[in-house]
């Protein structure tokens, strides 16, 4: 339970460094999400399940690419607690991913018929 507290509290100070990035990311996601929210013929089911690919292709990206630009690799991963942080870090990407794709999904107009 040690290694998991440990590895919030990186996360946390992490988190603490880039807080301006974060803060901007936030500030422009509540941005996209209004513009969706009040602009008519925004279709949130329509754009959902492309966004949950996207959510899945960044988080299978993020896994392979998350330990270079930790400066590790993932044959250096040898511990569970290991594992669980890389999958989770990927996750946090793929949840970010889906978060900004669905209002953008959602935007876009249906075909029109022929």
């Amino acid at each position: 339970m040690y290694e998991v507290w440990l590895a919030m509290n990186i996360v946390w100070e992490i988190a603490l460094g880039i807080w301006p990035v974060l803060l901007g990311a936030a500030l422009l996601w509540v941005a996209v999400v209004a513009t969706a929210w009040t602009r008519p013929g925004t279709r949130w089911r329509a754009g959902l399940p492309a966004a949950l690919g996207v959510g899945v292709a960044v988080t299978a990206a993020a896994v392979v690419l998350v330990p270079g630009w930790t400066r590790s690799t993932l044959s250096e991963l040898a511990y569970w607690v290991d594992w669980a942080n890389l999958l989770a870090v990927s996750a946090g990407f793929g949840a970010a991913a889906v978060a900004f794709a669905w209002p953008l999904l959602a935007m876009r107009r249906a075909a029109a018929p022929r």
